[in-house]
């Protein structure tokens, strides 16, 4: 008989039979079924895939320059899609506007049926029906109920309302005029939050690897203390000082390394992508060669181009119509009207009169309880408050202008300060190590020594990563911040 494959293992049979035939041997029992070769394949298959999934490596993050990040942000950062869409609803606005310059057609059906003698008699004389019969007493005074399909086309045309319609079409523009300007400004503010976190990736990218070094230097230091305490030459205490020392490098490197990890989701963030994906800064951490421009020159070049004070300035100007559409409500309005009209008994056929009315009409108000003027105070109120903030958006303007102006020179004149600390720190450290060494000096001294040189590096890339910052804030003070700046194509 053929032997299946999968017959179930008599455990106590094969047990009684393995002790038998070997005598007090360690004994071991081997649960489980009888495979044939394509399951034993199978079984090697499987675990081959299983172990293929667990081992493959986690995927590269994708490279990215500067300008490819600035140009991801425009596309997608929602702060700019709400801007653009803000140009959407003003341009609309526009047209809305435009509407009210041309006639307005409309159509209607209507169905009615009731006794009403006025009713009857007029519905009668719409559809063209009515007969003698239709003035006996009887007939007039209790008509029996009747039926009447009213289809009619009308129009109406404003041919004159004093100016206020184009008041309200340039009003409209203007208003459109300013979201443009504000779109500008929002894109910039998004550059400079794309710079500003490309530059911060970049950054703690260069801390982690200064606390990296830190944490090798201590372990050095570590390994200096513990010969020269075997040696018999320190006291205890110096190998725990150095012991505590490398415990606190080790914690900077974790802050340093989740501080990267937060800069990166910070950069997506700026870029509208989500903050789990993986990009890695292709532009290195230097210090750039930009020429000093002039105050002067930078604070003229502001207020003529920032778009925040064109964005108050089309805003002014449409405060500007809005005062002269409440002028107009106290004029003349002329309007037109046309209508036809088909009257039928039944919706369906015919049989029934149709008709047209025209006429123009003029209205002027003579009296509103003082609402109008109300108003055109109000719009009065409106425009002062306006050109209140364009004043202060101006000195606002200048301010921010010499504060970013000020803070590039200040980091630009400490880099190249902190580019010498570093090479002198360095040098530092290298002479206390050898003191240290030689027995020359104490531990303190040393662990000073690799305080400055790990604060030294730190303080240099701290500088050139303020530098390309207030380098970008002041193109953003002055309104040039845009995809072709050097700020953004360094």
């Amino acid at each position: 008989m053929k032997q299946n494959p999968f017959q179930r293992v008599d455990l106590n049979h094969e047990a009684h039979r393995f002790v038998s035939q070997s005598g007090p041997k360690p004994m071991s029992v081997h649960f489980g079924f009888r495979h044939s070769w394509p399951v034993l394949q199978l079984v090697v298959v499987v675990l081959c895939l299983a172990v293929s999934m667990f081992s493959q490596t986690p995927p590269e993050p994708s490279s990215l320059s500067l300008q490819q990040a600035a140009s991801m942000a425009l596309e997608k950062n929602p702060l700019g899609k709400a801007a653009l869409a803000d140009t959407k609803a003003a341009s609309a606005g526009v047209s809305e506007a435009q509407s009210f310059l041309m006639p307005h057609l409309t159509f209607s059906e209507l169905a009615t049926r009731g006794d009403d003698p006025v009713y009857v008699f007029g519905s009668k004389l719409r559809q063209q029906r009515f007969t003698t019969n239709d003035f006996f007493l009887n007939q007039l005074n209790t008509p029996r109920p009747y039926g009447n399909f009213t289809t009619r086309f009308g129009g109406t045309w404003n041919l004159f309302d004093s100016f206020a319609s184009w008041h309200g079409v340039s009003r409209a523009r203007a208003m459109n005029t300013a979201a443009e300007h504000q779109l500008e400004r929002t894109e910039q503010e998004i550059l400079f939050r794309v710079v500003q976190s490309y530059y911060g990736v970049l950054l703690d990218t260069k801390q982690v690897e200064v606390a990296e070094q830190s944490e090798k230097t201590a372990k050095s230091i570590i390994e200096r203390s513990q010969a020269r305490f075997d040696s018999g030459l320190v006291v205890e205490s110096d190998l725990l000082t150095a012991k505590v020392r490398l415990a606190s490098r080790n914690q900077e490197l974790i802050r340093a390394r989740n501080n990267l990890e937060l800069a990166r989701a910070q950069l997506n963030s700026a870029m509208g992508v989500p903050v789990d994906a993986l990009y890695q800064p292709a532009d290195p951490l230097a210090e750039p060669s930009l020429a000093a421009p002039a105050l002067a020159g930078v604070e003229q070049k502001a207020l003529a181009s920032r778009p925040d004070l064109k964005r108050i300035e089309s805003e002014q100007s449409a405060q500007q119509l809005s005062i002269a559409i409440a002028k107009s409500s106290f004029g003349p309005r002329l309007n037109a009207f046309a209508g036809w009209e088909m009257d039928n008994p039944t919706l369906l056929a015919g049989g029934g009169g149709n008709n047209w009315l025209g006429g123009i009409e003029m209205q002027f108000d003579i009296f509103q309880g003082g609402g109008k003027r109300a108003a055109l105070s109000r719009e009065h109120a409106i425009a002062e408050k306006i050109a209140a903030l364009k004043q202060a958006a101006g000195d606002a303007v200048r301010l921010e202008v010499r504060q970013a102006y000020y803070d590039l020179d200040s980091n630009r004149q400490q880099v190249g300060v902190a580019r010498v600390a570093i090479s002198q720190a360095q040098e530092s450290l290298r002479i206390n190590q050898d003191r240290y060494d030689g027995g020359l000096t104490t531990l303190t001294d040393l662990l000073g020594a690799e305080e400055a040189a790990r604060r030294s590096q730190t303080d240099y890339w701290q500088a050139v990563y303020q530098f390309h910052i207030s380098s970008a804030n002041l193109e953003l003070a002055s309104g040039t911040l845009n995809l072709q700046s050097p700020a953004v194509n360094p």
